[in-house]
């Protein structure tokens, strides 16, 4: 296993992260436990949540939320597991009906924290990230409510997720401002289909010294072998079968590349992600052991010069940081 400093950070996490949001929802108790097993066995230490995740993501549903933490919460109870992972979960998202059960007021950041360590049966979140920006909120209140878990003991690094480069921008002036160490990694939407980043989030976490963990890195499975596995899964859906057609020439183009290179697809997506310095790790969320297993792969592959030059004609970006991109 490769492993970097999480952001500017000392803290050392794997260049794998695994997402739990499939826990609870495709994959049951017993499947997921063999997962984190294999995991860290394989070497991953890093293992994201949120506390909205393992249902339909609605307080509105029963038991819709929360099990995602709750089935981590049960395998780190069985014991010596809790200082050989680095713990991830987020908040924001409603957690009830109520006017107060969403968002980053400090009330709110303060509740949520404490339901969140009592699903996950721990006494500590390695890193608390903000799921969404929240401009209503003040950061006076957002820093405080996050430095006070931080100073008992609940929090150790704070995180941001879907952030605008403006908004990490604000929210570590704010931070210098009240000596605040404030965010040390960012986890947005990035992947080859999915560049948007790299206009002002990824220069922002550049120059903050922020970590960049993405998220969906192969695009909902349109990244994975898309065309060779068209009616398998989620590819099936009418949703994604227009996403296939949006982009067959392109994924024609990616797939024959990836079979002249004797790599599955989605190694291929993972493997140019973790190519970038910015990037810390991508989060991959196998449904199986086998899928696990195969993600693997992405750690031995090295891209040569040549075939990152075929990848961005693929699949081009925005034409680079911003206003360079787009104006003089």
């Amino acid at each position: 296993m490769q492993y970097t400093s999480l952001g500017r950070s000392a803290l050392q996490v794997s260049r794998l992260c695994l997402g739990t949001m499939n826990f609870g929802m495709v994959t049951d108790q017993v499947a997921s436990f063999g997962i984190m097993d294999a995991a860290i066995e394989s070497g991953i230490n890093f293992i994201d949540t949120a506390d909205v995740y393992g249902g339909p993501q609605s307080p509105d549903m029963e038991k819709g939320y929360g099990i995602s933490e709750e089935i981590i919460g049960r395998w780190l109870a069985q014991g010596e597991r809790r200082d050989r992972i680095v713990l991830a979960t987020k908040v924001y998202q409603p957690m009830g009906t109520g006017p107060n059960d969403r968002r980053l007021s400090a009330y709110h950041i303060r509740k949520a924290c404490e339901d969140s360590l009592s699903r996950l049966q721990t006494d500590h979140i390695d890193l608390y990230q903000m799921h969404h920006v929240d401009r209503r909120t003040p950061w006076e209140e957002i820093w405080q409510a996050m430095e006070l878990l931080v100073q008992q003991g609940k929090v150790i690094y704070v995180g941001s997720s879907n952030f605008a480069g403006w908004d990490i921008a604000t929210a570590q002036s704010e931070a210098k401002a009240r000596q605040f160490m404030g965010l040390v990694s960012e986890q947005s939407l990035y992947n080859l289909n999915a560049r948007m980043i790299e206009l002002e989030v990824a220069p922002a976490c550049r120059h903050f010294g922020l970590g960049v963990i993405p998220w969906s890195p192969l695009g909902g499975g349109l990244l994975s072998g898309a065309l060779r596995k068209a009616t398998e899964g989620r590819r099936a859906e009418p949703r994604m079968q227009q996403q296939i057609e949006r982009h067959r020439s392109q994924l024609e183009a990616y797939e024959a590349l990836c079979e002249q290179l004797g790599e599955e697809p989605s190694n291929i997506a993972l493997a140019w992600l973790l190519n970038n310095p910015i990037v810390t790790a991508a989060i991959i969320g196998p449904r199986t052991v086998e899928q696990l297993s195969g993600s693997l792969r992405t750690l031995e592959i090295s891209l040569s010069d040549e075939t990152l030059r075929r990848l961005d004609e693929i699949w081009p970006g925005p034409g680079g940081e911003a206003p360079k991109a787009y104006a003089w």
